[in-house]
């Protein structure tokens, strides 16, 4: 039998036969969220405009502020810089050389001099040229000093995940990397309003914050947005939806397929799943995530990162810790494969609601 023979896209789950989506469509549906973080006037934005919006308050607010990165100036790949350069010069909004190690050692450097530093990695998966001056130069930059100076003002922010035509160099999730440094701040939004809020906090915070956007949401991801300005809390997650029978942990495009998923659970199984936007990976919720897993007894982690090492193991090590007791079953991992991310099979190797759904039946069945 051929590979592709062997890899059928017809999937059985729960007794239920799926067509799997062809690799040019996405495998979540995305869900905005119901209600606005500020009251005020708002506007539609997708997450690419709302990222667009919190750069120009953040440039607006604090004439010292500077955004740079690869192709910024013209509005960067996503378009996330589109006109700034226009409104704020470029003397603020510029153009780097293509050399990671040296727009984060830049950053670090205007930073340590009380200059707002906001620094676009094109790709998430371009940062690990970067990675020694992120890790053991931003992240120590306060402990090596006693506590004398600092980098604080540093904002890197770096599209991620899949796209459904990255393939092994433009689909990559690399949070565990960064959450294994003390010093460093870690995101994921789920949409335009934890797009904007997160960024304009990590923009604001006393230490340096690394911003990971799941590119696929860019154009896809639609709400109304407040055009104030406002800041979403670091360090604290979100219940999206209230269940009592399996708590279900994600972050990013993963809410979404997890909101999907508890969905059809309901519907199909008569399970009250519980829904955890992570928000923040380092510093993480364990409070809300633990008082979930407590109350539920079952507990689902699900990422697009490689399943060993990735940030759902420290989840699932600090909820054994914490609710061994209470726990019904094992915890479980959805996540991506010990492999490096494909072309034509990203379906295969996504975590996507039929794994989750498989997750959910056995932990409930166990």
């Amino acid at each position: 039998m051929s590979l592709i023979a062997a890899l059928s896209p017809i999937r059985r789950v729960l007794g239920v036969t799926f067509v799997r989506q062809s690799r040019n469509v996405s495998h979540f549906t995305y869900q905005p969220d119901d209600k606005a973080p500020i009251e005020g006037e708002k506007q539609k934005m997708n997450m690419f405009t709302a990222i667009n919006n919190a750069m120009d308050m953040a440039l607006a607010k604090d004439d010292s502020t500077l955004l740079f990165g690869e192709d910024v100036a013209f509005g960067g790949v996503f378009r996330c810089s589109l006109n700034l350069k226009n409104k704020y010069g470029g003397d603020r909004v510029f153009n780097t050389p293509l050399c990671e190690q040296g727009i984060a050692g830049f950053a670090i450097g205007v930073a340590a001099m009380n200059v707002k530093a906001i620094a676009e990695i094109q790709f998430a998966d371009y940062i690990f040229p970067a990675f020694d001056q992120i890790v053991n130069e931003a992240a120590k930059y306060r402990y090596r000093s006693g506590n004398t100076f600092d980098c604080g003002s540093l904002t890197i922010r770096a599209p991620c995940g899949a796209v459904g035509h990255g393939a092994l160099y433009h689909s990559q999730s690399p949070e565990a990397y960064f959450a294994h440094t003390p010093g460093l701040k870690i995101v994921v939004p789920r949409g335009p309003n934890k797009a904007k809020g997160l960024l304009l906090a990590c923009i604001n915070d006393k230490n340096p914050c690394l911003v990971l956007e799941p590119k696929t949401l860019y154009r896809s991801a639609i709400e109304d947005v407040p055009l104030g300005y406002f800041e979403s809390p670091l360090g604290q997650a979100d219940i999206l939806r209230v269940g009592g029978d399996v708590t279900l942990i994600g972050w990013g495009t993963q809410v979404h397929v997890l909101r999907e998923t508890a969905e059809y659970a309901k519907r199909k199984l008569n399970v009250n799943c519980e829904v955890i936007d992570l928000v923040s990976i380092l510093p993480w919720d364990v409070e809300t995530v633990c008082n979930s897993v407590k109350k539920t007894g079952r507990c689902i982690i699900a990422h697009e990162a490689p399943v060993t090492n990735g940030f759902g193991a420290e989840i699932a090590a600090t909820v054994q810790e914490e609710c061994f007791l209470h726990l019904e079953a094992p915890i479980q991992r959805v996540c991506g494969w010990d492999t490096p991310f494909p072309h034509v099979f990203e379906p295969f190797y996504l975590p996507d609601k039929y794994r989750c759904l498989e997750a959910i039946k056995k932990v409930i069945d166990y």
